[in-house]
């Protein structure tokens, strides 16, 4: 299951992310991602709660890094060791900002 939940703080949007980001969940953060980005400057991501990231979330993310190198900047924050390890062996660690 997965809950996402987001805060607008004037240009910065924070989205927060708890628990699995699959295949069956994925979609339902890209529909968010697309619906509350719009001229955001910021776009951080909190992760402190998320178990797990599928490939199909890792696109959700490459989809909103690709639209916030157009107008502002993306930041993926409190990333546990199981998902920092997804990011490393798949290259993300390369593309994404991690705080």
């Amino acid at each position: 299951m997965l809950n996402i939940s987001k805060r607008t703080d004037g240009k910065k949007l924070t989205i927060t992310v708890e628990g699995r980001l699959d295949t069956t969940s994925a979609p339902q953060l890209e529909e968010i991602v697309r619906g509350q980005i719009g001229d955001s400057e910021t776009l951080v991501f909190d992760f402190e709660k998320l178990d797990y990231i599928s490939s199909a979330g890792l696109r959700v993310l490459l989809a909103a890094q690709k639209i916030m190198n157009k107008q502002g900047k993306m930041v993926v924050k409190n990333v546990s060791e199981e998902v920092k390890e997804i990011f490393e062996v798949t290259g993300f660690c390369d593309i994404l900002t991690l705080e």
